[in-house]
C-alpha cells in the first residue's frame, strides 16, 4: 500500500516537472514547419531553433514576422514569444523572411540556402508588383527563374506550352502588351536556352544580381507627414533613408546615407533625423501610429549596423563561412566538370554507336542490293542463253529451208518443160525461187549474227555475275565494328582530391589548383563584363521588338515614371538613382 502511494506521488511529481508548451507554425518561402515551444521561450530561442532546422548561419538578414491589425511587426529576440501581441490561438503563426537586404548579393550572400530564400522572396515581390520591374527585365528574370527550376534547356523535353502553368511575369507587364501567352513563352525560352550550363544556385544569383539594381529593391516604405503636414513616403534600405513623393516610389526627393546621419530618435509619433553635417537642418516627420515608429527604428538600427559591418573586416565566423563556400564552390565546379566530361564521353559513345549502326545498316542495304543484282544477273544470263539457243535453232532451220529451196530450184531447172509458156512460167518460178533463196540466205546470216551477239551478251552477263559475287564476298568479309577508342585516361595527379573523416569533409588543394582557380575567376570577371554588355544589348533589342505591341492606355504611374527616368538616362541602376539625392544632401532640406 505504501509502495503504491509512493509510486503515485513520484508520477505526479514527474508530471508537474514537465514544462508547458505551445505549438508554433513557421512559414518559409517554400515550406511550413511546426514546433513545440516552451512557455518561457524568448524570441531568440525560437529563432535559433528555426535557423538550426534550416541549416542557416547567415542569421543577421532574417527575422520572424507577424501581423498586428494590418501592421507588420517582427519578433523581438529578448522578449518572450507569448508576450508579443500575437494570437493566442494555436498554432501561433510566424513568417520566416528576410528583414534586411544586402548591398551586393554576390559578395555578401555566402550560403546556398541564404541565396535561395532571398531569390524566392524577391521573385514573389516582383510578381506581386511590390518591386517595380520593367517589361524587358521581367522577361530576362523569368528566363533565369526557369533555368533555376528546370535546369538546362532540352527541346525534346521542354516543348511548346511547358510554361503555360508557370507564373513568371507580373500581371502589369502581361496586360501592357498585345501579346499571347505563347508569344511571351517564346521570348522567355529564347533567353532560357542561352543559360545552358548554369546550376540552380548560379541562376538564382544571376536573378538577384539583376533584381538588386531595381529602384524599389530592398526598400521598406512608410507613409509620413512633415512639419507642414505634407504627406510623404519614407524609404528605409541598406544604403540609408530616402524621402519620396507619394506618387513616385522610384526616385527619392532627398536621401540620407547612413554614414551621413548623426542620430535618429523618436518621441511618441514624431521622428527626428539629425545629419552629421550640422549645417543641414534637422528633418522631422510624424507617422500615424506609434507601432510604425518602432518598426522604422528597428529597421534603421539593423540596416545601419549592417552598413557599418560591411565596411569592416569580416568576422572569423564569416571568414570561415566564405572559405567553406569557396571550397564547396571549387568542389562543385570540379564535380560539374567531371559530369560534363562523362556526359561528353557518353554522347561521343552514343554518336559512335549511332554511326556504327548506320554503317551496319548501310552495309546490309548494300549486301541486299548486291544479292538482288546477282539474282537479276543470273536471270538475265539464263534468258540470254535460252534466247541464243532459240536463235541458233532458227538459223539452222533457215539454212535447211534455204538448202531445200536450192534443191527445188535445181529440180525445177532439170524438169523444165520445153514450151514457151511453160518456159516463161518456169523462168518466173526460178526467179521467185532465187529471190526466196536470197532472202533465206540473208535471214540466215542475220540470225547467225544475232546468235553471235547473244553469245557475247551471255559472256558479259556471266562476267557481271562474277563481279557481283566478288563484291558480295568483300562486303561480307569486312569487319563490322571499328576499333573502339581507348578508355578515358584517369584524372591527372595534380587534380584536387578530397577525403571524408568522421562527420567532417576536408579538401586538399595544391597551389596549382588555386592558381588555376584564380585564373578562372579572373577570366569569369572578363566574361561577365562582356556578358553584361551583351545582356544590355539584348534587353534593348527585346524592348524595341515588343514596343510596337505596347498599349499606352494601360501604362501605370510607375511605368510612366520609369520611362521618364530612362529618357533622362537615370533609370539604369538603383545605385545611380541614390547617388543623385546624396549630392543634394549637402544643401538645406526643403520638402
Amino acid at each position: 500500500m505504501a509502495g503504491a502511494i509512493a509510486s503515485r506521488m513520484s508520477f505526479s511529481s514527474l508530471k508537474r516537472k514537465q514544462p508547458k508548451t505551445f505549438t508554433v507554425r513557421i512559414v518559409t518561402m517554400d515550406a511550413e514547419m511546426e514546433f513545440n515551444c516552451e512557455m518561457k521561450w524568448k524570441g531568440k530561442d525560437l529563432f535559433d531553433l528555426v535557423c538550426r532546422t534550416l541549416g542557416l548561419r547567415e542569421t543577421w538578414f532574417f527575422g520572424l514576422q507577424y501581423t498586428i491589425k494590418d501592421t507588420v511587426a517582427w519578433l523581438k529576440m529578448d522578449k518572450k514569444v507569448l508576450d508579443h501581441d500575437v494570437s493566442k490561438e494555436e498554432p501561433v503563426t510566424f513568417h520566416f523572411l528576410a528583414k534586411f537586404y544586402p548591398e551586393n548579393a554576390e559578395e555578401e550572400l555566402v550560403q546556398e540556402i541564404t541565396q535561395h530564400l532571398f531569390f524566392l522572396q524577391v521573385k514573389k515581390q516582383i510578381l506581386d508588383e511590390k518591386i517595380y520591374c520593367p517589361p524587358e527585365a521581367s522577361v530576362l528574370l523569368a528566363s533565369y527563374a526557369v533555368q533555376a527550376k528546370y535546369g538546362d534547356y532540352d527541346p525534346s523535353v521542354h516543348k511548346r506550352g511547358f510554361l503555360a502553368q508557370e507564373e513568371l511575369l507580373p500581371k502589369r507587364v502581361i496586360n501592357l502588351y498585345q501579346m499571347t501567352p505563347e508569344m511571351w513563352e517564346e521570348r522567355i525560352t529564347a533567353w532560357y536556352a542561352e543559360h545552358r550550363g548554369r546550376a540552380r544556385d548560379e541562376a538564382e544569383m544571376e536573378y538577384l544580381k539583376i533584381a538588386q539594381d531595381l529602384e524599389m529593391y530592398g526598400v521598406n516604405y512608410f507613409t509620413i507627414r512633415n512639419k507642414k503636414g505634407t504627406e510623404l513616403l519614407l524609404g528605409v534600405d541598406a544604403l540609408g533613408l530616402h524621402i519620396y513623393d507619394p506618387e513616385n516610389k522610384l526616385t527619392p526627393k532627398i536621401s540620407f546615407p547612413w554614414n551621413e546621419i548623426r542620430n535618429i530618435s523618436y518621441s511618441d509619433k514624431e521622428f527626428t533625423i539629425k545629419p552629421l553635417d550640422k549645417k543641414i537642418d534637422v528633418f522631422k516627420f510624424n507617422s500615424s501610429k506609434l507601432r510604425v515608429n518602432k518598426l522604422i527604428l528597428q529597421l534603421c538600427i539593423g540596416n545601419h549596423d549592417l552598413f557599418m559591418r560591411r565596411r569592416k573586416a569580416d568576422s572569423l565566423e564569416v571568414q570561415q563561412m566564405k572559405a567553406q563556400a569557396r571550397e564547396e564552390k571549387a568542389r562543385k565546379q570540379m564535380e560539374r566538370q567531371r559530369l560534363a566530361r562523362e556526359k561528353q564521353m557518353r554522347e561521343e559513345a552514343e554518336r559512335t554507336r549511332d554511326e556504327l549502326e548506320r554503317r551496319l545498316l548501310q552495309m546490309k542495304e548494300e549486301a541486299t542490293m548486291a544479292n538482288e543484282a546477282l539474282m537479276r544477273s543470273e536471270e538475265t544470263a539464263d534468258l540470254l542463253a535460252e534466247k541464243a539457243q532459240i536463235t541458233e535453232e532458227e538459223a539452222k532451220l533457215l539454212a535447211q529451208k534455204a538448202a531445200e529451196a536450192e534443191q527445188e530450184m535445181q529440180r525445177i531447172k532439170a524438169t523444165a518443160i520445153r514450151t514457151e509458156e511453160e518456159k516463161r512460167l518456169m523462168e518466173q518460178k526460178v526467179l521467185e525461187a532465187e529471190v526466196l533463196a536470197l532472202k533465206m540466205a540473208e535471214e540466215s546470216e542475220r540470225r547467225a549474227k544475232e546468235a553471235d551477239q547473244l553469245k557475247q551478251d551471255l559472256q558479259e552477263a556471266r562476267e557481271a555475275e562474277r563481279r557481283a559475287k566478288q563484291k558480295l564476298l568483300e562486303i561480307t568479309t569486312k569487319p563490322t565494328y571499328p576499333p573502339m577508342n581507348p578508355l578515358p585516361a584517369p584524372l591527372p595527379p595534380d587534380m584536387a582530391s578530397f577525403s571524408l573523416t568522421g562527420d567532417s569533409l576536408s579538401f586538399d588543394f595544391k597551389d596549382t589548383d588555386m592558381k588555376r582557380l584564380s585564373m578562372e575567376i579572373e577570366k569569369e570577371k572578363v566574361e561577365y563584363m562582356e556578358k553584361s554588355k551583351h545582356l544590355q544589348e539584348q534587353l534593348n533589342e527585346l524592348k524595341t521588338e515588343i514596343e510596337a505591341l505596347r498599349l499606352k492606355e494601360r501604362e501605370t504611374a510607375l511605368d510612366m515614371l520609369h520611362n521618364e527616368n530612362s529618357d533622362r538616362g537615370g533609370g539604369g541602376s538603383k545605385h545611380n538613382t541614390i547617388k543623385k539625392p546624396q549630392a543634394q544632401g549637402r544643401r538645406p532640406i526643403c520638402i
